[in-house]
């Protein structure tokens, strides 16, 4: 029986083309995240990056993101660690502190992906001193 690369390898040895396998699309990277400055808490808004494509669960920018996008970040094997606002549902999270992907990933077969939150707006729709208003409760999840 073969190994599934993930369990084999490595997150710093996967091809970038297994990388991108990991990621299950499910956009919850691509809310925009606002951070308490003094309890350091983050909090998901039903705001979402301009690019990203709700029905296919996709960046139409993908290649270009972090220049179009400069907040867009970039997550990579290197910076996984430090990134404690990825959602508790990231494939890639889950991965790197388990060793495996979840049994609802679809390199396992699975077929139920974290959803969004419903009513999101596109981030050029919302003015910055609004953002708060956008914030979601943990119902709504």
């Amino acid at each position: 029986m073969n190994t599934a690369f993930w369990k084999r390898k490595r997150l710093t040895d996967l091809s970038p083309e297994e990388w991108e396998k990991i990621c299950c699309r499910c956009g919850r990277c691509c809310l925009v995240k606002l951070q308490d400055e003094t309890t350091d808490e983050v909090y998901y808004t039903r705001i979402i990056c301009r690019y990203f494509n709700i029905e296919n669960h996709s960046c139409l920018e993908y290649q270009n993101r972090c220049r179009l996008v400069p907040k867009c970040l970039k997550i990579t094997p290197q910076n996984i660690n430090s990134l404690t606002w990825m959602p508790q549902t990231c494939a890639y999270r889950i991965l790197n502190e388990t060793g495996d992907l979840p049994p609802w990933h679809p390199l396992k077969g699975g077929h139920n992906i974290p959803s969004l939150p419903q009513n999101l707006t596109p981030d050029i729709l919302v003015a910055e001193q609004d953002m708060e208003d956008y914030i979601i409760e943990d119902e709504e999840w």
